[in-house]
Parts: C-alpha cells; structure tokens; sequence
C-alpha cells in the first residue's frame, strides 16, 4: 500500500517502521496482552531507532518533523499488527502542547524523554459528566494565595496508560478573575502527586494499554506545572486535540490494513470448489471497497497533518475530524470483512482477527464520537445552526 505523492523521505520511514513492526508482529502483542504487561521491547527499540520523537523539535532530541511522520509511524506500526496507542498521546498530544506552549524549563525536562521513549506522559481530559461537551469540565484549579502553587481537584476517566506515564497533561479550568468564567488550562501532574490516585476500568477491550479513571483531591503542583498561558484557553487545548484526531486516523488505517492483509492471504489460497475464494466476486470486490475507503481516509489523514504541520490550526480542525470520521469507518468495514472473509476460522485465536472487531470500534468513539465530527461539520463547515 503506497502513496505516489509521499517524497522518498516518507517512503523511507514509511519502510523502515514497517521492518521493525514486521520484526514484532500481531502474536507479539497478543502476547503481551496476555501476559498482562505493556510492549515495552517494541516501546524502547522503536525509541532508540528515533521513531517516537519524528515530530519533536530537533533541539529537544526529536525528529524535526512532524504530525505526518508520527502518523506515518503509527500507520505503518498497525498495518504490521503491532501499533502503538500511547503514540497518540505521549509525543502527539503533550509533546506538541509542550513543544508549542511550554516553558524553555518545560520542553528541557520533557521533550527529550518523550522523544526516545525513556518518559511517557498520558493525557487527561474526558470526565464521568463531561464527555464531548468540554465546557462541562468540572476539574478546577485554584490558586494558593499564600505560597502561589496551584490545588486541582475533581475527575476524568478513560485515560490511557497512566500506570506506566511518568506524569499526567491534565485539563482543568480556572476562574477568569473578570468575567468570573471558567477557562480551560493543562497542567502537567506527576504521577506521585499526593492526592492524585487511579482506579484501573474493567474493559472488555483487547489492548495491552489499560485505561483508568482519576481522582485528583486537592493535588497540590507548583506554578510551573502549569503549561502555556493560563488566557489561552481553548488555543492550547485543540494544539493536541487536533494531533489526537490524525493520529487516531493513523491508528484506525493501520488496523484496517493488517485486517484486510490477512483477508487477502486467506482469500487467496483457501479453496473451496475450484477455485480460491477470492476469485468469487462476492469475496473480492468487498475487499476491494475496503482497500478504496482506506486509501480514501489516509488522503485525508494526510490533509489534515499537512495542514496542522503548516500551522493552519483552523484548517487543520475541520479536516482531522474529517479525517478521523472517515478512518474510523474504514477501519470497522475492513475488519468486519476480514472477519467475514475467514469465516469461522476469523473467530479464532489463530488468526487474530477477532480482537480487532471491538478494537476497531474505539477509532469511532474516541477522542470524540462519528455523530460530533458529523455536528462540528455541519456547523463549521456547512453553516447549519445548532441544535444544542
């Protein structure tokens, strides 16, 4: 699966992450699924070859690229079967908060770290009451009058990895001392914060990385853990929701490829009368949609990073959630006809689809639901009012 408009640069990258991803495989993360363990072998190699940093500024030990380097890794990690979901969110959302609106102090102690893979950092923003309607976020921070540190109290769940982050980019809001209305405002939380403890979720979902909902209990942090502008408000905050909308694209067309490779495989040699099944065109021209709707989606995945990376952050909003919507279609069709196209035996272990149809179904839910995407362009791009 190639695209003819990438320079020899991205195809380059694009062939090296798929040898390492080919090194390690689906069986690899099955395992350490079941091991109940992280894929910290693929996590440290892939650091150390410079894949988890592509899009981090040079001078912090990263790539000096950008969303479209790291969305090319994360494609071609999943496409391998072996993708990496605390891409998303360790050097997508914080390292490009960080990278953006962090202090020199900030982007010295972090950047780094997230570049080579020795630190993670996960990302807080849903809440039990305030899903997609982050004008609803109750997390709230205030200030200590007397010694100046910040106290964070409040909630959030389904936040990945944070057994493993060595800190938490958390949302919160404070108090516009003018208007008296609250504001969005991300401050880095260290995970032995006192008062800030985690609850793992029981999920039925096959992943190595766990989710968790948070407690924070008057978290006390110091001034500085407070990233960017405390005015910025929802500026700083889309600087990493755009990047977690293009990488979850990313996510979902790498699945949806090692998905329908293995379809084809099977398709190819399983015979039933005389012929294999992929001569049927019941059977191939499915396959053949699948393989159209994902190279549809990687184009716009492809938009949408170019447009973030060229610092056209309006642009770049309408189509990552373009890009996202129509990712995570593609991904839940190609793996339900991968599924298909096995039969019985893609219900099996052995072949390891069957783990992708739930999966599959997260590049739909998150950060943000199909029927938000289809509001937002409804709104933004379409100019309809609003029904709520």
């Amino acid at each position: 699966m190639t695209t003819h408009i990438e320079s020899d640069e991205h195809k380059a990258l694009r062939s090296a992450v798929s040898a390492l991803g080919s090194r390690y495989g689906r069986d690899y993360i099955t395992r350490t699924v079941a091991e109940g363990r992280h894929p910290t072998e693929l996590w440290q190699e892939a650091g150390k070859l410079g894949y988890l940093g592509v899009n981090l500024p040079e001078a912090y030990g990263g790539g000096g690229g950008g969303i479209t380097e790291l969305a090319l890794v994360l494609e071609e990690l999943g496409a391998a079967g072996c993708p990496l979901l605390m891409l998303v969110v360790s050097p997508a959302i914080c390292g490009n908060v960080i990278a953006r609106f962090g202090t020199e102090a900030q982007r010295q102690a972090w950047l780094p770290g997230l570049a080579d893979g020795t630190r993670t950092m996960a990302f807080g923003i849903t809440e039990p009451d305030a899903g997609s309607n982050s004008h609803r976020i109750t997390t709230t921070a205030r200030r200590d009058p007397g010694s100046g540190d910040w106290l964070l109290t409040g909630r959030k769940v389904f936040v990945s990895g944070v057994d493993i982050a060595d800190a938490t980019l958390i949302v919160g809001r404070t108090e516009d001392s003018r208007t008296g209305r609250l504001k969005p405002c991300l401050f880095i939380v260290p995970r032995d914060a006192d008062g800030f403890t985690r609850r793992p979720i029981d999920m039925e979902l096959t992943a190595a990385e766990k989710q968790f909902e948070l407690v924070l209990d008057d978290v006390r942090l110091p001034a500085d853990a407070l990233v960017g502008d405390e005015d910025a408000g929802l500026l700083q905050l889309f600087a990493g929701l755009n990047p977690e909308r293009i990488m979850t694209a990313a996510f979902a067309i790498g699945m949806g490829r090692h998905a329908l490779a293995r379809a084809l495989d099977y398709a190819r040699e399983r015979t039933v009368w005389k012929t294999p099944i992929g001569a049927h065109q019941a059977i191939a021209h499915p396959l053949a949609q699948a393989h159209i709707d994902l190279e549809l989606a990687r184009l716009m995945m492809q938009k949408a990073a170019h447009l973030y990376d060229a610092g056209d952050d309006v642009g770049a909003g309408e189509a990552a959630n373009m890009a996202k919507y129509a990712a995570g279609e593609a991904c839940v069709k190609a793996v339900d006809q991968a599924v298909h196209t096995l039969g019985g035996n893609g219900l099996t272990r052995e072949f390891g689809l069957a783990s992708l149809i739930t999966a599959a179904r997260v590049a739909r839910i998150a950060p943000v639901s199909r029927e938000m995407i289809l509001n937002y362009v409804s709104h933004q791009t379409l100019g309809l009012p609003k029904s709520y």
